[in-house]
């Protein structure tokens, strides 16, 4: 399996690693050490369908020990880094299925959500706002969270990191009238 993957993946890697590393030699070093991190934490992968954002997430970590290691960190911005804008990609992509989703929720809930997760008004404000008190509103705003994160997993197939931050998704073949 391992020959497989590595096969498959091994040009893109080292294309990357290329784009971030000047020295080839050095480049290929970091290669092997992803190869190595590869074997080594295989089995660990959660979801098979994901073991490209998963090779590149380890990618770019060892770019960032390789700088470390190196002294050389303050030359290593982070909005070049592959890893980092593809979670931000990931979340400005998901972030636009958010509305027709919140849609599919009740009133109330798809309310809650638009003030607090969109608007960015804090639940203390809503809750004064509604005549309600704040431990209630707290409840229903986990709740209305809850609701929506049922949906989005019903339209979508994420992966995450182990922080449990969105890597990537992929959209479902859904038979439901809410996706």
């Amino acid at each position: 399996m391992l020959e497989k993957i590595w096969s498959e993946y091994q040009t893109g890697l080292r294309s990357f690693l290329l784009s971030k590393i000047a020295n080839e030699a050095d480049a290929e070093d970091v290669l092997q050490e992803i190869l190595i991190k590869t074997y080594q934490n295989l089995d660990k992968l959660q979801n098979p369908d994901s073991i490209k954002s998963w090779l590149f997430q380890i990618a770019n970590r060892s770019v960032i020990d390789f700088y470390r290691a190196n002294g050389r960190s303050a030359g290593l911005e982070g909005e070049s880094l592959w890893y980092e804008s593809s979670e931000e990609d990931a979340k400005q992509q998901l972030a636009h299925c958010m509305q027709p989703l919140m849609r599919s929720l009740s009133e109330t809930s798809a309310a809650l959500l638009q003030s607090v997760d969109i608007d960015g008004k804090s639940q203390k404000q809503v809750a004064a706002e509604m005549g309600i008190s704040y431990s209630t509103l707290k409840s229903r705003v986990q709740k209305s969270r809850s609701e929506l994160r049922a949906v989005y997993q019903q339209c979508c197939q994420f992966s995450f990191d182990a922080q449990g931050n969105v890597l990537d998704y992929e959209a479902k073949q859904s038979k439901s009238n809410k996706c």
